[in-house]
């Protein structure tokens, strides 16, 4: 008789503050880039969900937007994504910067993790930016905060300690079945990442109090034999902001567009003509219709509270 291995399986959230290099950890993870990155915060702005096998199991990773004080519509419906995520994940990644002091942000994140039955790992990000011997200083002043599961150092931007983690990460998820198939990296549809690949090249080149206020819409995307229709709308707020985005004779539009292609060009494994348009919707971050039209559906949410 053939001996089956057991293999592992569970889902795994990553939460914490605005900018604390969650979605470059989570691209890290599974060797590839889906979530989209800046030196922005807020860049996430729904869940994402990614996907990790190798023999050991399957570890389904589920990206979250930072957690912050909401100033609109837009960003109560990031802040109620990442807390609803909590509900669902076996274990816990909460990200955090090595500061030797523990902020009001990472404090509020606290009081929602202490609440939890899942076993929640600290993360202390970006050690390749500290000395070693301050991370020290770190884990004590976070320690006194809460009692954490595991305390890991990593650098999600150069791979220091990812392994280990993923290690940790399989120790602690039990035996269950595959969501996925094994060549699966993520459910996102092909024209969500495309349009979030859109605007971190928007959110990369334009100025800080513009990218809040943008938002991405895919109007075609055909495929031809040897190349890819990709025709994108860029949304924002302000007459004004419209201009700047254009820019002079149309060339931060290009410049953008430019820099997307690349990158939709190795999601898509074929050539892309991507052409780009921007439209003024004033206040769209206020608007129920339009944050659910571009992409932002509260109604997963509503149903599983």
């Amino acid at each position: 008789m053939e001996r089956t291995e057991t293999k592992k399986s569970g889902f795994v959230a990553l939460v914490g503050r605005p900018n604390v290099g969650k979605s470059t950890l989570m691209n890290q993870l599974i060797g590839q880039k889906i979530a989209i990155t800046s030196s922005k915060p807020q860049t996430t702005r729904n869940r994402i969900q990614t996907v990790f096998t190798d023999d050991r199991g399957q570890v389904v990773f589920l990206d979250t937007p930072g957690m912050h004080k909401a100033k609109n519509k837009l960003g109560d419906y990031m802040v109620r994504v990442a807390y609803h995520t909590l509900k669902e994940a076996d274990i816990v990644l909460f990200l955090v910067e090595p500061d030797q002091k523990v902020g009001r942000g990472d404090q509020m994140i606290i009081e929602q993790l202490s609440q939890v039955n899942t076993p929640v790992f600290l993360i202390i990000n970006k050690i390749d930016t500290i000395k070693k011997e301050d991370v020290l200083s770190v884990i004590d002043a976070y320690r006194k905060e809460m009692d954490f599961a595991e305390i890991i150092p990593v650098s999600a931007l150069s791979g220091d300690n990812t392994k280990d983690l993923m290690d940790t990460v399989f120790r602690y998820l039990k035996s269950g079945p595959m969501f996925f198939d094994e060549d699966t990296v993520t459910d996102q549809p092909i024209r969500q990442i495309t349009a979030e690949l859109i605007r971190e090249q928007a959110l990369r080149n334009l100025s800080d109090e513009i990218p809040h206020g943008i938002a991405v819409v895919i109007d075609r995307m055909e495929w031809g034999k040897k190349i890819v229709q990709v025709d994108a709308t860029i949304i924002c707020e302000r007459d004004s902001h419209k201009g700047i985005i254009i820019g002079k004779g149309g060339s931060m539009l290009k410049k953008i567009g430019s820099a997307a292609r690349y990158g939709i060009e190795e999601l898509c494994e074929s050539q892309v003509n991507l052409k780009l348009w921007v439209k003024v919707k004033k206040d769209w971050r206020e608007s129920d219709y339009l944050i659910k039209n571009f992409g932002y559906d509260q109604k997963e949410i509503s149903e599983n509270e």
